[in-house]
């Protein structure tokens, strides 16, 4: 269980000035624990002491923080009950999912602690013209300096770990700020890296409110900022950063594509897992399901047949798959897409009843196309069904949206594969399952309003280090 109060951590080190940041149990709704808030005199405390570590950051050999970032695998499987429990108070997840995405953040960890000892360089070869003879070049990646995280609620022990696991693999101190709904895994990390040697100012782990937040973004002492959430705020965040870069991961609408030689069985078991898992709170989650209109009925059937089973309750009853949304306001937002959407004339062929912050896991069909939860990103449990005659119908569908961060397509015929992955528009194609399937080290991030950039640690990493050229002129005798 959780304990009573959590400290933040300003430049290593805890500190609990108050504890006004009240946790919910998201199933009970009861109050789980109490987490120190950092002031807006905090946050500038913290900025002005990671640039002060910029520099021992940075000569930190690369072994020292691969020591570092083992460490901390070694102590999340230790506490990896203890992890998982949090995240299924703290986010409402379901145990399972809970215990999944604690093993998603040691990967995470483990992947950086592989990179951070193969961040290279190249000999260029500058030797073009009788001009350039005698000039060799070599090039390096370099931190980039002190860096501004902001995470979300929804993964956030992963989400958390894909910004300060690549940051200290590459030897920038940083400053984060947790999700206030979700704080305590991003709290615990900073509990384990307070165990380390790295120097002080390294790492602050900052809970906060609005005034504060805003130094996560403005201060020019900042030299990125990596945010994910919703696109509204990202983009709003994204100009007022000023110069330094910004990486964002937003939202998305992502669709599926079931072909009519597709293996029916399997798709229909990864639709379930890639609609509903965790409540459909991801930003990849399926909302979208386009189906060839030769099998459409037969797998809307077994769609439907299948979300029946589901079974919604207490998120720490290891039966449970629908836990709940992560607030009641959400809930209801998302209700009140579905009832727009009927109202409209869809037609909803299973859920649609809500319990507070409890949401049935929904699919609709004949949805009019301007519909909220077609065009918005619904971050519930819930999607749409759609037939299509042909193959480049269904992939300018996918691409009718203003979102591109993942699609899925079923289909057996590779040159269909290969077309999608020509003329989508989206950060990832995944051929033979949903567009929720994601692992830790590959390139993740979209394109449109799903935002800038990519994450994944050696993505990361890139972004976290500039080039630095050196020129060597051997004279010519």
């Amino acid at each position: 269980m959780l304990r009573k109060t959590y400290p933040f951590y300003l430049a290593n080190q805890p500190e609990s000035p108050n504890s006004d940041l009240e946790v919910f149990d998201k199933y009970t709704g009861e109050l789980a624990t109490r987490v120190a808030m950092a002031s807006p005199a905090d946050i500038d405390r913290a900025i002005a002491l990671a640039v002060e570590a910029a520099t021992p950051m940075r000569r930190l050999p690369p072994y020292e923080r691969q020591n570092v970032l083992n460490h901390c695998v070694t102590r999340f499987q230790e506490r990896f009950d203890e992890l998982a429990m949090a995240l299924c108070i703290e986010a409402g997840k379901p145990i399972k999912d809970a215990r999944g995405e604690v093993s998603r953040l040691i990967d995470t960890f483990r992947i950086a602690a592989e990179e951070s000892v193969r961040i290279d360089g190249e000999v260029l070869n500058l030797e073009i013209s009788p001009r350039a003879r005698g000039y060799r070049g070599m090039s390096k990646r370099v931190p980039i300096g002190p860096c501004s995280f902001i995470s979300p609620f929804n993964f956030p022990l992963n989400l958390a770990a894909h910004k300060v696991a690549p940051a200290i693999a590459a030897g920038c101190p940083f400053v984060l700020k947790p999700a206030s709904l979700t704080p305590i895994g991003a709290i615990v990390i900073g509990e384990i890296l307070a165990e380390t040697d790295l120097p002080p100012g390294a790492f602050s782990i900052l809970p906060c409110r609005r005034d504060g937040a805003d130094l996560f973004t403005t201060d020019e002492r900042l030299k990125l900022l990596s945010f994910t959430g919703s696109p509204a705020v990202g983009w709003m965040l994204k100009a007022k950063a000023g110069k330094k870069p910004v990486i964002l991961e937003l939202g998305g609408n992502a669709a599926v594509v079931v072909d009519e030689d597709a293996d029916l069985d399997d798709a229909v078991e990864r639709i379930i897992v890639g609609a509903f898992y965790q409540s459909g709170q991801s930003c990849i989650g399926v909302q979208r399901i386009l189906i060839h209109e030769k099998i459409y009925a037969d797998v809307r059937d077994r769609l439907v047949a299948a979300t029946r089973q589901l079974k919604m309750g207490d998120p720490k009853d290891e039966s449970t798959f629908i836990g709940p949304m992560i607030s009641e306001k959400e809930a209801t937002r998302l209700d009140q897409w579905i009832q727009s959407a009927v109202q409209a004339g869809g037609k909803l062929l299973c859920g649609g009843q809500r319990d507070g912050a409890m949401l049935e896991a929904t699919l609709l069909e004949e949805v009019a196309p301007d519909q909220d939860v077609c065009t918005e990103e619904a971050f519930g449990p819930v999607a749409v069904l759609s037939p299509f005659h042909h193959f480049d119908e269904a992939l300018a569908e996918v691409n009718r949206s203003q979102f591109g961060l993942q699609a899925g397509i079923f289909t057996r015929d590779w040159v269909k594969a290969q077309q999608a992955w020509d003329e989508l528009e989206v950060g990832g194609v995944v051929i033979g399952d949903v567009p929720s399937w994601r692992v830790d080290n590959m390139p993740y991030g979209g394109v449109k309003e799903s935002g800038l950039g990519r994450e994944g640690i050696r993505y990361a990493i890139h972004d976290m280090t500039e080039l630095r050229l050196l020129v060597m002129r051997m004279p010519v005798g």
